[in-house]
């Protein structure tokens, strides 16, 4: 390779040949925004993931010691001839997001961090079963409060040595005297200690032995302005200044850190203690800091569930659909003692101004930085939290440029979508500073408003521009065209894709003939289904007075026979009203089981229709042998077609010959995963081909049974669209193999590992296999932004089939942003009009042709 070919500064790469890139070569320039666009499935992120940020973290693990990297995931080399100039790199997906049931916001983008400094500074601590402040004390502090008082006051500080303990005390009483104190307050009366040899034994004492007695003297005022005021010890042996933080820090000893000032001829009495003790119920506050606060650290979680705010119960059940194995499933309830605090009583018993920090971090971000911008400070106070609140005030800032505005800081992390956890990460990217770095992202733009979009891409452009390299994989209009360079990949997915179709600048694809992006940029093809709109919206299901979450009491119409989208804001409240209404409303209907529906009156008519389906992005199965196969139907036909064949009458095979999860005619070697594990002790496990099967995962005497000269094997290693044809004689295979390749999925082998599959390519397969089933009555269809992931030309077919569904007799639901998608739909519930506190509220519906008429929704503008 000639050197000159590296002149220009960015990150080369030649010859790539992962999953089904095809010798793929290309250039990402640095310091700028490169946009990889192209079908599902073409090889997108084959090219930024699996070669470019995968060879960035192979060199970074290499460069460490052996010692360091048996903690680390290990990387294999991309199969790619040559990768150069590379940053370091951070990748920042949607499948990465953290199985931690301890990840929230909060501790992913380090704001929960600084508030639990900012506690531990400015905290007022309280008896937790007495709700009563406790001052935690200084000599310093002390003397402040003194000065307080007027000039000349008279007081007395005593230590605290006993409070309500039973004894005799009269070896205390002795060593007092021994020490030079003659008089000390006994159960509240004055008494002088030579006159006193023991108390009663069975009764509570408290004992309060005089140190010294003060009068307040406040220096005058110097010339050059006003003194501090000093409070002085008088008496006729001394005047010295430094007595009184002599005498205060005495007592403070003789106590353990507890004593009391009282001022001489009138009732006025100032406790104070080290340790912030409760005086009526002697509770120890312990030290404050920032461990206190954390719910990982055993001083500040709760005891009951550890702290993480939930109790898990294990349940076996039912196995999967495409699984043998009866499954085991975790029951979650929130945690009893703590509702879900996750931090124990004492932590929980610290307030700043009325709120503890459980309740600063449960509110909206807006309330947060509402609260945090009234705060009365100090001046010391202000001093020592100034880089703090600095800090904390510019992260919350980037969440609410990421749209993200709605969440609260204690959400865990395992509850949001992909996009609200990638735009989370990417939050705290933003607040490290970092220049110089390669960004690898995974459509950010997920899961977010058109409104909101413009936030995100300034953010973008602003980590560009302060020196970093952003290589994403994306599918919005809007972000290819402020991409600085665009590359398409294509023609088709899966084999049929893999090579580059066109790249460089926006008005170079624009001119590319051989781009499948590009004419979607022209505007010479558009997505929008352009068929005649149903506008007989008659017979509803409708919820009535909703108040979930943020919903303000709202009654809502879902159109029956339609296409009917709910849009609006990011937190505006449609999942809320969907899913935790609508959904979870309508099962306990159908099943009578609690399942934790949202509050609601009631829903009507739903016995209009004969079922509820939530087509979701979740995994088809749990474990490697689950497969497309499997969940849709086909492998019971293929099985028994092979069952069917001569050789297998002969051999006496059954159907249940050909399931790798049969002991029978899997590989047992393998016991028919393909592929074995290997323990590489202090380096990470690794995975080779099964060396008997060669990865085949059935035994020989299965793999001889041969169908058109393919083995059952040859078969689940087949692509969609390769078994479609290989089947066309088949009706009952073909037409699911149809069915699949209808919703786009005909690159994936029909064998393919289901933990493999992202979450639209499940989705769709679960919509395959509803278009596959015959009638069976008016099903409501649900599905929460089925866009996820898709190109333009797939986001069309998309388009089609839920149209499909609803020419059936069906009626589809979908929570979606895409404006193409919108303008698509039979009818348009927009929700807002902003997110979190201030959405809730239906701000227009109707057809696309009445919310586009609307004044106040924010979504109209866009369609």
């Amino acid at each position: 390779m000639e050197a000159n070919e590296f002149q220009e500064d960015g990150i080369y790469v030649r010859g790539s040949r992962v999953h089904n890139l095809k010798n793929v070569s290309t250039f990402f320039p640095r310091n700028k925004i490169t946009v990889i666009t192209g079908l599902s499935g073409s090889g997108k992120s084959s090219l930024a993931f699996d070669t470019v940020y995968a060879e960035g973290q192979r060199r970074y693990l290499e460069s460490l010691s052996t010692y360091a990297r048996q903690f680390m995931e290990q990387v294999q080399r991309p199969d790619v001839d040559v990768v150069h100039g590379l940053s370091p790199s951070i990748a920042i997906d949607q499948k990465t997001t953290s199985n931690n049931p301890r990840s929230t916001v909060g501790t992913t983008t380090g704001i929960y961090d600084i508030l639990r400094l900012i506690y531990s500074k400015i905290g007022v601590p309280h008896c937790p079963n007495h709700n009563i402040p406790l001052s935690q004390g200084s000599i310093e502090k002390i003397v402040d409060r003194l000065n307080e008082f007027s000039d000349g006051a008279k007081f007395q500080i005593f230590s605290v040595v006993a409070r309500k303990k039973k004894g005799e005390f009269s070896k205390e009483i002795t060593g007092w005297l021994r020490k030079g104190f003659s008089r000390a307050m006994i159960d509240g009366e004055m008494k002088e200690l030579e006159s006193v040899t023991k108390l009663a034994k069975t009764k509570f004492h408290t004992i309060e032995l005089l140190v010294d007695q003060i009068v307040l003297k406040k220096a005058p005022a110097a010339k050059s302005g006003a003194s501090k005021k000093v409070a002085t010890p008088v008496d006729s042996d001394s005047v010295l200044p430094s007595r009184i933080h002599t005498s205060l820090s005495l007592a403070m000893e003789l106590s353990s850190g507890f004593l009391k000032v009282k001022e001489i001829g009138s009732q006025e009495e100032l406790n104070f203690s080290l340790n912030a003790i409760c005086p009526e119920c002697d509770f120890h506050f312990p030290e404050m800091d920032a461990r206190l606060f954390s719910f990982n650290d055993p001083r500040g979680a709760c005891q009951d569930c550890s702290g993480v705010g939930e109790i898990h119960q294990e349940e076996w059940g039912d196995p999967l659909e495409g699984e043998d194995e009866d499954q085991l499933f975790y029951s979650v309830y929130p945690c009893e003692t703590c509702h879900g605090k996750r931090l124990n009583k004492t932590a929980l018993s610290v307030f700043v101004q009325a709120k503890n920090i459980a309740d600063l971090t449960h509110a909206s971000l807006p309330e947060t930085m509402k609260f945090l911008g009234q705060l009365k400070l100090s001046s010391r106070e202000e001093m020592i939290l100034e880089r703090p609140f600095k800090e904390l005030k510019q992260r919350l800032g980037f969440l609410a440029d990421l749209g993200l505005s709605y969440l609260s800081l204690d959400r865990s992390v395992r509850t949001l979508s992909g996009g609200e956890a990638q735009r989370v990460r990417l939050s705290s990217q933003l607040g490290s500073g970092l220049i110089g770095v390669l960004y690898v992202l995974d459509e950010p733009s997920i899961g977010l408003h058109p409104r909101d979009h413009d936030r995100l891409l300034k953010t973008l452009g602003s980590l560009r521009d302060r020196g970093n390299t952003i290589l994403m994989v994306e599918h919005d209009e809007l972000t290819i065209k402020m991409a600085d360079k665009i590359i398409d990949i294509g023609p088709r997915a899966g084999l049929f894709g893999g090579e580059i179709l066109a790249e460089g600048t926006l008005i170079e694809i624009y001119s590319s003939k051989q781009s499948v992006t590009a004419p979607y940029l022209r505007a010479e093809k558009v997505i929008a289904d352009n068929r005649k709109r149903k506008i007989d919206f008659a017979k509803s299901v409708e919820i009535v007075e909703a108040t979930g979450n943020n919903l303000k009491n709202i009654s809502v119409k879902f159109p029956l026979n339609t296409l009917t989208v709910v849009t609006g804001v990011s937190g505006s409240g449609k999942s809320t009203l969907v899913i935790d209404t609508l959904l979870k409303g309508a099962t306990e209907e159908f099943s009578g089981r609690d399942v934790g529906a949202a509050s609601h009156s009631e829903i009507k008519n739903l016995d209009l229709i004969h079922g509820i389906i939530h087509v979701t992005q979740k995994p088809i199965g749990r474990t490697p042998r689950s497969n497309p196969a499997t969940y849709v139907g086909l492998f019971s036909y293929i099985r028994n077609l092979f069952s069917q064949l001569p050789e297998s009458k002969m051999r006496g095979f059954k159907p249940g010959r050909f399931s790798f999860n049969v002991k029978e005619g899997r590989c047992g070697h393998c016991e028919g995963m393909g592929y074995l594990k290997l323990e590489m002790q202090f380096m990470a496990d690794v995975e080779v081909l099964c060396p008997q099967c060669d990865g085949a995962r059935f035994n020989p005497e299965t793999l001889a049974v041969k169908y058109n000269g393919k083995s059952i094997s040859d078969v689940l290693e087949m692509s969609i669209t390769e078994a479609s044809e290989f089947f066309k004689n088949h009706y009952s295979l073909r037409s699911r193999l149809e069915t699949l390749e209808q919703v786009g999925l005909g690159y994936i082998k029909i064998g393919q590992s289901a933990t493999t599959l992202s979450g639209g390519e499940a989705q769709r397969i679960k919509l395959s296999k509803e278009l596959a089933k015959k009638k069976r009555g008016h099903v409501l269809y649900i599905l929460d932004e089925p866009t996820t992931g898709l190109h333009f030309e797939d986001v069309h077919k998309l388009i089609e089939l839920l149209h499909e569904l609803v020419d059936r007799g069906n009626t589809v639901v979908v929570i979606e942003h895409h404006t193409d998608v919108m303008k698509s739909a039979d009818y348009i519930i927009d929700m807002g009009p902003e997110g979190g506190v201030d959405g809730g509220l239906i701000v227009a519906c109707g057809s696309v042709e009445q919310v586009r008429k609307s004044k106040t929704s924010i979504t109209a503008k866009y369609l």
